[in-house]
């Protein structure tokens, strides 16, 4: 669903940066507070995965394919804020290395793959994870749920858009009808790969899953003949590093055997707005890309023939791109959180006192004040 230059006009496009650069501004300042140390590295780790698994059109009807769009799974694995951030880093790197949606619609496209798509997403998924039973079984059926309506709700966005700022005259209701079916078997596919992504997390560490937080039973213990809840015991440090080291570790290798071998074998059929676009019409404007003769256009890279090493390379070089841009930004945030929480803790900071703690310890580097569970 990425929007080239030329569908929508100059000034709707205008118009929907504004939103965008307002969305990506209210999510900076929530994804502060959805950050800690352990979420911090999957942040950037999961905007790299949804840049790979973008790459793999899956066929969904005759002649047309699909792809993530991946804001439901963002958002339930790092947070609503941080998953609004995430597929923006996407759309981004898409757009300048890749030419991949048009630079001019680029606040059209972060509207609607980012912020609608992970809206609606978490909305549901809040809602559904309410009404089932409490466990892990619950937060992938939600999931499912969740990732399904948000495809057709970006169809549905783009749509109205398109009538508001379309640059050719088509028939809006041919144009919505096409794009909210196609879209609705695209969702099929985007709520499988978001299920079996987030239950496979879940199996693993489900305490970094934002969306599972306060939903695992307490263990109860018979003390007297009647069932407490038993005291959790604290955390072991070093092993739940390595643990999410292995995670991440094991998350960048999958990613990059997506992006870097098993997208060749990706459907080559035109994605549904592509496709919609052809038949309906609507792409009669469409101008070429601004990066077009950039050396990674068309995730491949220039001057090198054999197609499965240039698409090959291109999909690694983009993995590398996004989880530095990522993991850049959102460690930016986590770092100007723990700074936050630090001058809060000194009295008069705010005012812009010099006052300085009698006792401050000597060597705390970072000036970091951390609470009894981990949160800075």
């Amino acid at each position: 669903m990425h929007v080239p230059d030329g569908f929508i006009d100059a000034p709707v496009s205008a118009a929907a940066g504004l939103v965008a650069a307002g969305a990506v501004a209210v999510s900076l300042k929530g994804a502060r507070r959805e950050l800690d140390e352990r979420t911090a590295p999957l942040a950037g780790l999961v905007a790299a995965f949804i840049f790979a698994v973008q790459m793999l059109n899956f066929p969904v009807a005759a002649g047309t394919s699909g792809h993530l769009l991946g804001g439901a799974l963002a958002a339930i694995l790092v947070g609503p804020f941080t998953g609004v951030l995430c597929v923006s880093v996407v759309l981004l790197m898409q757009g300048v290395l890749f030419a991949d949606g048009g630079l001019t619609a680029l606040g059209v496209n972060i509207s609607d793959m980012a912020v609608v798509t992970t809206v609606v997403a978490y909305v549901v998924f809040r809602g559904l994870v309410k009404l089932l039973p409490r466990g892990r079984r619950s937060v992938t059926v939600a999931s499912f749920a969740a990732a399904l309506l948000s495809v057709p709700a970006a169809a549905v966005a783009f749509t109205l858009v398109y009538a508001v700022g379309g640059t050719t005259d088509v028939s809006l209701t041919k144009v919505a009808t096409a794009m909210v079916g196609v879209h609705i078997l695209i969702g099929i596919g985007e709520a499988a790969i978001t299920a079996l992504t987030v239950g496979a997390v879940i199996a693993v560490r489900p305490d970094l899953v934002y969306g599972a937080r306060g939903l695992t039973r307490p263990l109860k213990l018979r003390v007297g003949g009647e069932l407490v809840d038993a005291q959790a015991a604290a955390p072991a440090t070093p092993a739940a590093a390595r643990s999410t080291r292995t995670l991440w570790i094991a998350g960048i290798v999958t990613s990059l055997v997506l992006a870097g071998f098993v997208s060749f074998y990706a459907s080559a059929n035109p994605d549904g707005l592509e496709k919609v676009a052809r038949d309906k019409g609507i792409d009669k404007k469409a101008e070429e890309h601004a990066t077009a003769d950039s050396p990674l256009a068309d995730y491949g890279v220039k001057d090198i023939t054999d197609a499965r090493l240039s698409g090959g390379l291109a999909g690694v070089i983009g993995v590398g791109v996004t989880v530095i841009a990522g993991s850049a930004v959102f460690w930016t945030l986590r770092r100007r959180r723990s700074g936050d929480a630090s001058a809060a803790a000194v009295p008069g900071a705010d005012e812009g006192t010099d006052t300085v703690p009698e006792a401050a310890p000597a060597g705390d580097g970072g000036g970091r004040s951390r609470t009894p569970g981990g949160e800075a």
